[in-house]
């Protein structure tokens, strides 16, 4: 039996949910997002509250119906107050920069690295760290993943980006020989 999907999703002021046929479309103030459900899992929206519930007989179905409550869950968070990710880029002559929707870094390579941001993302920089933020969580984590693994950082300075907070294990590296 799934904890996960037991659990009921409250709906907070300001966000709308409406259900057509396995179609669920969120709506707030910072966004709109969409996903269909399983067949398996049944979604009912009484008042404020949203339950899901197992109605199949699989092997997937629980699995399945903590996912599409998680899924669900996550959304409401999401066009309530986006979801943000936040990475520092450390290095000497490493820069980055926010220019519209694209990010201009140079990252130590003979040529300077240009990213485009998706769409339903916005990138900016704040204290020196590049802050992506966005309404879908899933798509903000893979595109500060996508960001970070330009120039992941390294074990033995400690070079490249990180996720602000992230603590990186550092590593000796050679000793000089003594004769």
């Amino acid at each position: 039996m799934s904890r996960i999907g037991k659990k009921i999703i409250i709906i907070p002021d300001g966000v709308e949910v409406k259900l057509q046929g396995r179609n669920i479309e969120v709506k707030g103030p910072k966004g709109t997002l969409g996903f269909m459900h399983h067949r398996e899992v049944s979604v009912e929206i009484k008042d404020k509250e949203i339950a899901i519930k197992n109605v199949g007989k699989t092997k997937k179905a629980p699995a399945l119906w903590g996912l599409t409550r998680a899924l669900v869950a996550n959304m409401i968070q999401g066009v309530a107050n986006p979801y943000v990710k936040k990475l520092e880029l450390q290095g000497v002559g490493y820069r980055m920069a926010v220019s519209g929707k694209k990010i201009n870094l140079a990252l130590g390579f003979s040529h300077p690295v240009e990213v485009t941001v998706p769409e339903g993302i916005e990138a900016k920089i704040e204290e020196g760290a590049l802050v992506l933020s966005g309404v879908d969580k899933q798509a903000v984590g893979q595109f500060a993943a996508e960001v970070r693994s330009l120039k992941p950082v390294e074990p033995y300075k400690g070079k490249g980006f990180r996720y602000v907070g992230e603590h990186v294990r550092r590593k000796a590296g050679k000793k000089a020989a003594a004769k």
